[in-house]
């Protein structure tokens, strides 16, 4: 069987403080969460990567982490990378509302010099936290064209409704949208992405298959699923790797692509589904071709990675 980590591929969900290496937060102060049981609650896992934040208090900090996430994402044939950070919080948490962003940029910036993979800046906003630190993300993403997309994360039992305005604005200038929705909470959340969100893409959708309705719309609307099964178990939300829906969603005809929301390499997300779900290395090579497809990649580079998928396949 091919090397998946050969394999070419873009990553549509990761959250950049998730991804922080065990040594570094050694280094740091902290402790490297476990990875061998569920969390007991959404809140759980919520208040342990809010102690990982906790840790970054400096530029060097926050450039660092940017750097080592491009050398962990090449490695595992990552080629182009839409990291999720949520700027403005560590903005205010810091003191200083632009460093923390600007530093991330930095260290993206010389990662992608030295290993050879391109990345992009998605800023989230937490649905609990008031609409006043959407707005300052998105003044901090207009003084930066790296800075390709926002969105809503965290607890969906929070409305995505009061935010309506701030996507509108979002989208006016020139910036897309995705949020988290149909984790946490079922498909209402997915479809308020929808509408009052204004989403093109949905981050993780699971639950989308508890209405048919909205899963032919989405399957019309060719509106893309990150999909991150090993994260979806990790929280609790589904019993076990072989019981996630992740063949239901495809076998549905929704577009799905493989992410891993910062919890795991994402050549070991694609080795899951080659080994419990019985994918063949055309499939696999399909969710890669998905991911490039539903990315905000420009179009030269979606060009250029469709063509080295072609080439692994034929290897």
């Amino acid at each position: 069987m091919r090397d998946l980590r050969l394999l070419p591929k873009a990553h549509l969900h990761t959250h950049l403080e998730s991804t922080i290496r065990p040594g570094t937060l050694r280094e740091l102060g902290g402790q490297p969460p476990a990875q061998d049981r569920p969390f007991t609650s959404f809140r759980e896992f919520a208040d342990q990567r809010a102690i990982m934040r906790a840790l970054l208090v400096d530029r060097q900090h926050f450039r660092r982490i940017a750097e080592e996430f491009c050398q962990d994402e090449a490695a595992q044939g990552v080629r182009y990378a839409e990291v999720t950070f949520t700027a403005a919080a560590h903005g205010e948490r810091v003191g200083d509302p632009d460093m923390p962003l600007e530093a991330v940029l930095e260290g993206l910036a010389a990662g992608a010099e030295r290993y050879g993979i391109q990345t992009r800046v998605i800023l989230d906003h937490s649905r609990r936290r008031p609409v006043e630190r959407l707005w300052r993300s998105l003044a901090l993403a207009a003084g930066h064209p790296q800075v390709i997309a926002v969105g809503l994360a965290g607890d969906e039992s929070y409305p995505a409704a009061p935010f309506a305005e701030v996507f509108v604005a979002a989208r006016d200038r020139g910036l897309h949208v995705v949020h988290h929705a149909g984790e946490t909470a079922g498909p209402a959340s997915i479809r308020e992405a929808l509408t009052r969100g204004h989403a093109e893409r949905i981050g993780h959708g699971i639950r989308a298959l508890e209405d048919p309705h909205l899963v032919a719309e989405l399957r019309a609307r060719r509106v893309p699923l990150e999909v991150c099964p090993f994260s979806n178990v990790l929280l609790g939300l589904v019993p076990s790797l072989a019981g996630h829906p992740l063949p239901h969603l495809v076998d549905a005809g929704l577009t799905v692509t493989l992410n891993t929301d910062g919890e795991t390499p994402l050549a070991a997300e694609y080795q899951r589904a080659r080994e419990i779900f019985r994918y063949s290395d055309t499939d696999l090579a399909g969710f890669a071709r998905a991911s490039v497809a539903a990315s905000f990649a420009p179009a030269q580079l979606k060009t250029q990675l469709d063509a080295e998928i072609d080439r692994w396949l034929a290897s």
